[in-house]
């Protein structure tokens, strides 16, 4: 049976070890809050989606809480589904100290190829509650022609 020795000082020096460590990430988070030319809250971002296939359509979400449908963007540009907008950070909150600001502000842009067999001019998007639902109708997969060298 082997025997350990606990030496009860050093438990306590790695507890308090910790709670420092988390305590100086807390402050620097506090100190990167402000915002500054560059900071990674007024980049451009990407909203998260979700394609889906049936037999007969594709359906797109697209994650965009806090907006409305005013501030979102559909456009079908190069073969290519293009969600684009922006996010504009609350005013009543430029005076004081920000502590943790994980929401992301600025341009979106959300890009996606659309399969050969999408019918383009059916298209149709809908807008609930800051999700974004695209539905792409499915057509005949263009075929190839064969041309007759003259």
């Amino acid at each position: 049976m082997a025997l350990y020795y606990w030496d009860n000082n050093e438990l306590e020096r790695s507890v308090n070890s910790i709670f420092d460590n988390f305590i100086q990430d807390l402050n620097v988070a506090r100190r990167r809050s402000t915002p500054r030319s560059g900071d990674v809250t007024r980049r451009a971002w990407s909203p998260l989606i979700d394609v889906h296939e049936n037999d007969k359509e594709f359906t797109v979400h697209a994650e965009l809480p806090g907006l409305n449908k005013d501030q979102v963007n559909v456009d079908v540009r190069n073969n290519a589904l293009v969600i684009s907008g922006e996010t504009k950070k609350d005013q009543k909150h430029d005076e004081g100290n920000t502590h943790i600001q994980e929401r992301r502000y600025g341009s979106f842009t959300r890009t996606i190829s659309l399969p050969r067999n999408s019918k383009v001019e059916e298209i149709s998007a809908k807008f609930n509650q800051g999700l974004l639902e695209v539905i792409i109708p499915k057509g005949e997969v263009p075929s190839g022609k064969k041309i007759t060298i003259g």
